[in-house]
């Protein structure tokens, strides 16, 4: 009985879908190849082992430079050892793992498994407190994960976390807060917790480690590893995936040769995105491997940053790949839907399947499926069309949106517009909201009773986005004042409707803050007037 009880205890901790390195939504990502990345990897397992190393090791580096590869190899090394308590991959615009608002309750749930010894003192923190789950970070590390692991029964043993791209959290002050709350687990003395972050040199992490004590972190610079030995290790990388092309395509021997494999270490340029992008373009492009090497050669010239050699692989795949040999006329219809399409794909807040994308934009399935379909080196798409679309790299997105960047003006992804864009499609959908829409058999009946089958059948993907986000697209976009007008309509026809379907899906917490931000928007708007 108190096992099924701390099960079910365990089971309430809000957890972040995505968060953890083997989620089933990562499970094509890749890893480090057993011969590349040695040295940095030894060192890294040499501070996981060392008992009196420092409690933090930071990994910070550039986009591109292989960061989560890395952290995806060394989490899977770690649970193989079992000496994983957790992992959490942020993940900026994708939902749950974008914020710290599930990052203390989902690295309680993950240790609650990996170390069950602490399953009894997190129950525990979870009966005392009823709360818990809806207050501040420092509650939920102190109640759930800092005293539980002060508290354990004896046993000297040391658990890693792993937390990935710390950057991508979207509120700098919550960053800055993670980190002075993790260094406090420098002074735990029976079971040591050691934190291994990533992230790009970015300013609010910066800020954070600064106010760190030093004897609490060490770090590492990924970029500042020399240029050969990173060279080497791409090296390594092209000749053992593209040899299998070799085979399968019949092409001579050797292809690609020594003089070609430099050619293209030379123009990643110290970047692995660049080595897996341009991987992905000559295995899956339309014209098969010889002819997509030579775009590739043909594209990038040696004088080039690594960031324009980058640029330089992207720009060459959406003109080839997408747009290839057609009309002008047509190109710049093909255009325009890749700005609708991938566009909203680049900015929305969670990830979906293309047909949902598709009944959330109200248009053809087969106009995204066509749209998708030749963009397989950038964009991650599942076979089964249940599973999510998402982008491989968070460069491709920074590249798009980026105009100095992205020097295709047909390619460039406005971010306001398809905000705004997406906030009226969101608006069509939730304006068909009804009353009792899952046809409930009675008042206060409990959402645990009602299949989950009924509420996706009732209330499809695309609505339940459209329920969760029209509002920050809508403050994210360049609304006029017609969107207002629409806003108030919605509110005078569907507001108890829209309320009843965020409870159905779980989000009426959410809905309180949509509330708190409309009071704000239409106060100021009558003031306007």
């Amino acid at each position: 009985m108190q096992s099924h009880h701390q099960s079910t205890n365990i089971a309430k901790l809000p957890y972040a879908k995505g968060a953890a390195h083997n989620d089933w939504l990562r499970r094509h990502e890749d890893h480090c190849l057993k011969d590349t990345r040695v040295e940095l990897r030894k060192q890294i397992m040499d501070w996981c082992d060392d008992p009196n190393s420092k409690c933090i090791f930071w990994l910070n580096g550039m986009a591109g430079t292989g960061k989560s590869t890395i952290s995806r190899t060394i989490s899977r090394g770690l649970a193989e050892k079992k000496r994983l308590a957790a992992s959490f991959f942020f993940t900026r615009g994708k939902k749950d793992v974008s914020h710290s608002g599930m990052f203390f309750t989902t690295i309680a749930a993950q240790l609650a498994i990996s170390f069950p010894v602490l399953r009894t003192s997190i129950s525990d923190a979870i009966d005392n407190n009823a709360h818990i789950f809806e207050q501040g970070p420092r509650e939920q590390w102190n109640q759930l994960i800092l005293n539980p692991l002060k508290n354990a029964p004896t046993q000297s043993i040391q658990l890693v976390v792993v937390i990935d791209a710390l950057d991508e959290c979207d509120n700098m002050a919550d960053i800055q807060l993670i980190l002075q709350l993790l260094e406090e687990a420098k002074d735990l003395e029976t079971v040591r917790i050691k934190i291994f972050i990533t992230s790009r040199p970015e300013i609010p992490v910066f800020d954070g480690f600064r106010h760190l004590s030093g004897e609490a972190y060490q770090d590492f610079i990924l970029h500042d590893i020399p240029l050969d030995t990173v060279n080497a290790d791409i090296s390594t990388f092209f000749l053992q995936m593209l040899s299998p092309l070799k085979a399968k395509h019949g092409l001579g021997t050797p292809w690609p040769d020594e003089q070609t494999i430099e050619q293209l270490v030379e123009r990643a340029a110290g970047l692995f995105i660049y080595a897996a992008t341009t991987l992905r373009f000559i295995r899956d492009g339309i014209d098969g491997p010889e002819k997509q090497l030579s775009l590739v050669l043909s594209a990038a010239k040696s004088s080039l940053s690594a960031t324009e050699h980058l640029d330089g692989i992207y720009t060459t795949l959406l003109q080839h790949s997408f747009l290839g040999k057609r009309g002008k006329q047509e190109c710049e219809q093909l255009a325009r839907r890749f700005r609708q399409v991938v566009g909203s794909i680049v900015v929305m807040f969670n990830i979906m399947p293309a047909r949902n994308l598709a009944q959330l934009l109200q248009i053809p399935f087969e106009m995204v499926s066509g749209t998708l379909d030749s963009l397989r080196s950038v964009l991650n798409i599942p076979e089964n069309e249940s599973q999510a679309v998402r982008l491989f790299h968070l460069s491709f997105r920074d590249f798009l949106q980026d105009s100095q960047r992205c020097s295709d003006s047909r390619f460039q992804i406005d971010e306001k517009e398809r905000h705004t864009s997406l906030f009226r499609r969101c608006m069509s959908h939730i304006s068909q909201l009804q009353e009792n829409i899952c046809d409930l058999w009675g008042p206060g009946v409990l959402i645990t009773e009602i299949p989950n089958d009924t509420i996706q059948k009732c209330i499809p993907p695309h609505v339940q986005y459209a329920c969760r986000y029209w509002l920050d697209h809508w403050q994210l976009g360049n609304p006029v004042e017609e969107d207002i007008k629409t806003i108030r309509e919605f509110l005078e026809q569907h507001f108890l409707h829209w309320l009843e379907g965020l409870s159905l899906i779980g989000e009426v917490s959410n809905g309180a803050h949509v509330l708190i931000a409309l009071e704000k928007i239409l106060s100021v708007s009558c003031d306007a007037h």
